[in-house]
């Protein structure tokens, strides 16, 4: 099953894209769809995912998923002969591998392509803000299009109104602790005193004795 041959020292696994550099240990996969499989030889969903865990534990195998209801099972693999220094598997390897599970595959039913695992894997993976972007719960894209600017519009400005509630909180709270202030670069302001306070007097300190009455 191991073939390390392609992609020997010649090999490079660096791609830079808008002056970033990424490492990729692949460039090109193959994904196969072994199709119309019979329930019988599936037997179960319990059956269907430990087949589906003894094809991930295989290091050629990036991605396997069986679906017992739509009767198929879907694997993208490192081919042999692909330019990498993984370990690699043919897709005959596959099906003899399926064939001692017990599901014999008709060479007729099976779909295959190549896969750009850059494009198609890396970048869906770390990309996912304009690849994974789905509309709302009962929305159609098309909807969800239409509505996108005027909610993203009052997100920003829910967002900046809580931004700047957060700000008053914190010069309120560094004008009452001066300690701080200094710290975070905080000049702090002096309060204005209120209607009663001018009329009256501030009230003193609670550690402070006799009235609080101005003049008192």
């Amino acid at each position: 099953m191991k073939d390390l041959e392609s992609g020997g020292e010649d090999f490079n696994d660096m791609i830079t894209e808008n002056g970033k550099t990424f490492r990729v240990p692949y460039r090109m996969v193959k994904e196969v769809i072994f199709k119309n499989l019979r329930k019988e030889e599936l037997k179960d969903m319990e059956h269907s995912a430990r087949l589906q865990y003894r094809l991930l534990l295989m290091d050629p195998i990036l991605k396997a998923k069986v679906e017992f209801n739509k009767q198929r099972i879907v694997i993208v693999y490192n081919p042999v002969g692909a330019d990498n220094r993984k370990e690699k598997i043919s897709e005959r390897e596959l099906m003899e591998f399926l064939a001692k599970e017990g599901i014999k595959v008709d060479r007729s039913s099976v779909d295959e392509r190549d896969v750009d695992y850059y494009n198609e894997i890396y970048r869906y993976q770390f990309d996912p803000v304009s690849i994974r972007e789905h509309p709302p719960y009962s929305y159609t894209r098309e909807q969800w299009r239409e509505m996108k600017p005027a909610w993203e519009k009052m997100r920003d400005e829910a967002e900046a109104v809580k931004k700047e509630k957060f700000r008053e909180w914190q010069r309120s709270f560094l004008d009452a602790h001066p300690e701080l202030a200094k710290e975070y670069n905080h000049v702090p302001q002096k309060k204005k005193p209120t209607l009663m306070e001018r009329i009256f007097g501030k009230k003193k300190d609670e550690k402070e004795k006799g009235f609080w009455f101005h003049g008192a």
